[in-house]
């Protein structure tokens, strides 16, 4: 059975081309336009990554891994985080929120792909 990631951000854009690079690899994707969409669409469901963007209406990426990481069956589920900040401060919020990995837009499809077959669960 192919692994489930899901893609967490408001730009529709950018969650088509991380989509055709995973899918291409063989994953089924989720997609959630915000970090509320996302808790709403992982209601029930078991996902192998999350790969979420910080900045988002509604709920931003932070307040997104808190909210996931307080429900026991997604507690151990791996976040990356692919966004435009770079600060150090911002990482080590993620950080200490539960992201597993930070990947700064634009990045190469490579380097998504690295990370992910790093985190992703079996």
């Amino acid at each position: 059975m192919a692994k489930t990631i899901m893609i967490v951000d408001d730009s529709a854009s950018l969650r088509q081309v991380v989509k055709m690079s995973l899918k291409k690899a063989g994953y089924e994707v989720l997609e959630a336009k915000d970090g509320k969409d996302a808790l709403d669409k992982l209601s029930g469901k078991k996902v192998n990554l999350i790969i979420s963007d910080l900045n988002m209406p509604v709920m931003d990426g932070i307040t997104f891994i808190k909210e996931l990481k307080k429900n026991p069956s997604h507690k151990f589920t791996p976040v990356m985080m692919l966004t435009t900040e770079s600060q150090k401060s911002k990482m080590m919020e993620g950080k200490a929120a539960g992201a597993k990995a930070w990947l700064v837009k634009p990045f190469k499809p490579e380097q998504l792909m690295a990370a992910i077959n790093k985190l992703i669960l079996p």
